[in-house]
């Protein structure tokens, strides 16, 4: 059965590079702009937008602790940080010990525990010097990267080790976590223990035939993930085994998915012309694109 096509249309322009798109406990949508260095309050009707707060060392996960406060990974220093209600933003976790280059993409589960992940390296740094193509060559050695578990109070584990970019992260209905590992162009889903621990990891989608270099993901209702391809102009709904059951064409690169809107069925893709900080910091040709979804966010 092949795939059904959508066309997105855009939603939101000038931003430099929109990351990890979360619904929030208020049903705005929420996301990062790495080069803004500013998390951002999306009404989904209007459009409108506001200022959350400011990052210095630059934004990217969020997520939400069970008592509304806002989580938000502080790429640059390895941190996650924590907003208070009277509007300032603490250190809730050093993640020195585990990142080995900038933090990424946040899950934050119901109970509190953040997972994150990191780089491994300095992507761009290897990009400028070998071509984006040196990336997915057959026997290239790429440093690997360790996800992170931070658990409410802050202390920090390694759950997910020697994964090859670990990126967006998905809890499907069944509870277990799906994790985009982007440079093995492949999803992996996790057993979740009791305490947080991630156990007997397995190919959830091989996207290597599909061109796909997966970034951001979000899971739906009927346990099907949506997958920014990163290197391509489009978003892909995956099921498990790697059936692609829908594309949604983008007038760029898409870096990120979710799953918004009052009723949680519109897909929301954050694009790009490309993730290199020389191009999305220096403009501001970042975009939200939406196109309706066939079934909702958990």
């Amino acid at each position: 059965m092949s795939a059904e096509l959508l066309d997105a249309q855009v939603f939101l322009e000038e931003l430099h590079f929109g990351e990890d798109p979360r619904l929030g406990p208020d049903g705005a949508l929420y996301l990062s702009d790495f080069y803004d260095h500013r998390v951002l309050r999306v009404d989904m009707l209007t459009g409108e937008r506001e200022v959350v707060c400011h990052v210095p060392r630059q934004p990217s996960g969020l997520g939400w602790l069970p008592d509304g406060r806002m989580l938000v990974v502080s790429m640059v220093d390895r941190s996650v940080l924590r907003l208070e209600p009277d509007g300032e933003l603490v250190r809730h976790a050093d993640l020195s010990g585990v990142a080995t280059f900038h933090a990424n993409d946040m899950l934050v589960d119901a109970a509190g525990r953040a997972y994150v992940g990191n780089f491994g390296f300095d992507l761009h740094g290897f990009i400028d010097s070998h071509g984006e193509h040196a990336l997915f060559a057959p026997g290239t050695e790429i440093p690997t990267a360790d996800v992170a578990l931070v658990e409410p109070d802050g202390s920090v584990r390694v759950v997910a080790p020697g994964m090859r970019f670990p990126n967006g992260t998905a809890l499907l209905p069944d509870g277990r976590m799906v994790i985009a590992e982007t440079l093995g162009l492949r999803l992996v889903v996790f057993d979740v223990a009791e305490d947080g621990s991630l156990a007997n990891p397995e190919v959830f989608a091989d996207l290597s035939g599909a061109g796909a270099a997966p970034d951001g993901i979000c899971a739906d209702a009927a346990g099907g993930v949506w997958v920014a391809a990163g290197v391509q102009a489009c978003a892909l709904r995956v099921t498990e085994g790697g059936r692609i059951t829908h594309r949604v064409a983008t007038t760029q690169n898409t870096y990120a998915v979710a799953l918004a809107g009052p009723n949680r069925d519109t897909l929301v893709c954050c694009t790009a012309p490309t993730s290199h900080p020389a191009v999305v910091a220096a403009g501001r040709h970042g975009r939200l694109e939406t196109a309706p979804a066939p079934h909702p966010a958990l």
